[in-house]
């Protein structure tokens, strides 16, 4: 027990001593993201140019379209959950059992956000378990809408690119807050893989994802609207 315990609690300490301001996310941005960090280490160590395209806008400066398309698609549940989708990890941990492997994590905005803006990209149990935490805190320390701000501003969209603001200019020459419902679907559909895919080259994936998004905002729209009608 001596032997197990000790390492634990070597660890606990290690966690609480490291565990991040969370409730400084409240009223002020973060100056950079775990994500960016490794991003631009990755890309010196390749001898790459570093390039970081970044610029933060506050959610009133987000085009409604492009907040829904990255709910629908990434998080439907992201304003009735207190950031876990139990069901989602349900069915991620039974297909990562097949897998023999955990390549999938069913993960919610709120643990997105938590991971990019402070931990590695690793795939194992201790970094999951410090997302959990990370996560927890979030949910308890901010607002929903203060956490989908932080991750429409922190999101990977490209190499190099970070946010709606800088994705929006960079693919469609205009602020984040005049995208088009089509625009944004596509924003969205590129999240699960932003470097790999680009936007202004529509392959059949990103095409069919679009049209996918586009029809679950136009879903969630209709419902909202027969709600505030009853």
């Amino acid at each position: 027990m001596l032997l197990v315990g000790l390492p634990l609690g070597g660890l606990a300490l290690y966690w609480l001593v490291t565990f991040p301001d969370i409730a400084r996310l409240a009223k002020s941005n973060p100056a950079s993201t775990a994500l960016m960090e490794a991003r631009m280490t990755a890309a010196r160590e390749r001898g790459q140019p570093v390039s970081r395209q970044w610029a933060w806008v506050p959610l009133t400066r987000i085009s409604s379209h492009l907040q829904r398309a990255v709910i629908v698609s990434e998080d439907a549940a992201f304003f009735q959950h207190e950031g876990f989708d139990w069901e989602g990890i349900r069915q991620a941990a039974a297909r990562n059992l097949e897998d023999g492997a955990l390549r999938r994590g069913g993960s919610t905005i709120t643990q997105q956000v938590a991971k990019n803006l402070y931990l590695s990209s690793d795939k194992n149990l201790l970094r999951k378990a410090q997302e959990a935490l990370v996560t927890r805190a979030l949910e308890h320390r901010l607002t929903k809408q203060r956490i989908l701000e932080i991750y429409l501003n922190v999101a990977e969209w490209g190499r190099g690119v970070y946010g709606a603001e800088a994705a929006a200019r960079h693919y469609f020459n205009k602020a984040a807050l005049d995208l088009t419902a089509e625009e944004a679907a596509l924003l969205a559909a590129l999240l699960p893989s932003p470097q790999r895919h680009d936007p202004l080259k529509i392959t059949p994936y990103l095409a069919k994802r679009q049209q996918q998004i586009l029809g679950r905002m136009t879903l969630r729209e209709t419902g909202g609207m027969r709600e505030r009608r009853q």
